[in-house]
């Protein structure tokens, strides 16, 4: 009579591991396939969203040159903001660009934004702290916006542009005034010269 001998125990262990293996193989390789098709979902929001604050200054003159110009602005009742001051109760100077001392973009612009919009007058001056180029005047464009509810898009509201003659030269850009509703009041920008800077020493 045929006798079959049991099946051996360590023989049905390496075909458990075998297939557990080939499972595993078979999912890293559809991982492996798959992922050059994963992208992140970025919303089309995103690129909308605006920066912080209510009212929001901005400065920018031509990338690449070698030209620190320095953005002062002063809100209704509160001290000026610049590069040696860089907060106040309203204002803060969030971005003080040097030119190309210490900077990882080619991007020349400094951008200040208020904490609430208080009525009143508003000051925005630009100086030419040194400029390393020999290229005069240095245009700058100077922008002012109004965002009045966080979540809703700024409005901008006062744009120039000013030459810059020299080094340390100080001109205002432009004043203006906002209404109890933040809205702009009709007729109130002009650019009589008041100075904000006064003598502050430091890099600019």
């Amino acid at each position: 009579m045929l006798e079959l001998e049991p099946l051996d125990e360590d023989v049905g262990g390496t075909v458990f591991r075998d297939v557990i293996m080939l499972a595993l193989l078979g999912f890293v390789a559809i991982v492996v396939l798959l992922l050059p098709h994963l992208k992140p979902q970025v919303s089309a929001e995103v690129s909308d969203l605006d920066p912080p604050g209510n009212v929001i200054i901005e400065i920018r003159w031509p990338d690449k040159m070698d030209t620190d110009v320095d953005l002062w602005v002063q809100a209704p009742g509160d001290v000026p903001v610049g590069y040696s001051n860089k907060g106040g109760l309203v204002f803060n100077l969030l971005r003080d660009d040097l030119g190309q001392l210490a900077d990882a973009t080619e991007f020349n612009y400094e951008i200040s934004y208020s904490r609430g919009i208080p009525a009143g007058e508003y000051t925005v001056n630009v100086h030419l702290f040194i400029n390393h180029e020999p290229i005069f005047p240095v245009p700058v464009t100077v922008m002012a916006s109004v965002r009045k509810e966080s979540g809703e898009r700024s409005k901008q509201i006062v744009t120039t542009q000013v030459g810059l003659m020299r080094n340390n030269q100080e001109i205002t850009a432009f004043r203006f005034r906002l209404d109890a509703m933040g809205e702009l009041v009709p007729d109130s920008v002009h650019s009589l010269y008041r100075p904000l800077r006064a003598m502050k020493f430091g890099s600019g």
